[in-house]
């Protein structure tokens, strides 16, 4: 019995790493639907929300305006948005956030990352210039326009540059319902406007190629 062991126990390793679920973004649903308790009122805390009970769902847990109307502007000229399952009740537990992105004229959103999920956006206004940065330290980058989509992988930083005069918007998915957000903190760096001007036309100058 003993040369067989070592041939056994593999089997049994084999079997057990198959029934393994590998989740490539959240994991998948059990249910349907399952809208969300407001944060405030659950008494429990899970990895996720709580569901609603399901006879007190309606259509208008699957209905938001919070993308409707740009947020504040930020220093770098940018309003970004994230809506989460938190503010979107309908989005709990089907793996999505939604936001919105509005730039002025020669606006930054900073450079950033999600470490939960991969972002996808589609430009509505304006043209700019979207990137992001590889663990090898490569840099993406591509000028965008109306009807463009771009792609910024999961938990690597990246950017979007207005390069026109007019405002732009940007609308994107996330593929989780909690993507996370970490910014280059505006306290670590000179932020005068001088040094500002200095960031965005490096990155004019490493994308001069991509026009």
């Amino acid at each position: 019995m003993k040369p067989f062991a070592p041939f056994f126990f593999m089997l049994l390793f084999l079997e057990a790493f198959s029934n393994i679920q590998v989740c490539l973004g959240d994991c998948d649903n059990l249910q349907d639907t399952c809208p969300a308790v407001p944060p405030n009122k659950q008494t429990i805390f899970i990895n996720g929300l709580q569901c609603k009970n399901p006879v007190n769902v309606t259509a208008q847990d699957f209905r938001t305006t919070e993308l409707s109307k740009a947020g504040p502007t930020d220093i770098f000229g940018a309003s970004l948005k994230i809506v989460s399952a938190a503010e979107f009740n309908g989005l709990n537990t089907l793996g999505l956030s939604i936001g919105r992105i509005d730039l002025d004229g020669n606006g930054l959103v900073n450079f950033h990352y999600h470490p939960r999920a991969t972002e996808i956006i589609f430009v509505t206004k304006g043209v700019l210039l979207a990137g992001f940065v590889d663990t090898k330290n490569q840099f993406f980058q591509k000028f965008l326009k109306v009807g463009d989509v771009f792609v910024f992988p999961k938990a690597l930083f990246h950017f979007c540059l207005n390069t026109g005069f007019e405002e732009s918007t940007v609308f994107s998915v996330y593929n989780s319902q909690n993507p996370g957000f970490v910014s280059l903190s505006p306290t670590t760096f000179d932020t005068t406007l001088e040094s500002l001007d200095k960031i965005k036309k490096r990155l004019m100058s490493l994308s001069a190629s991509e026009a």
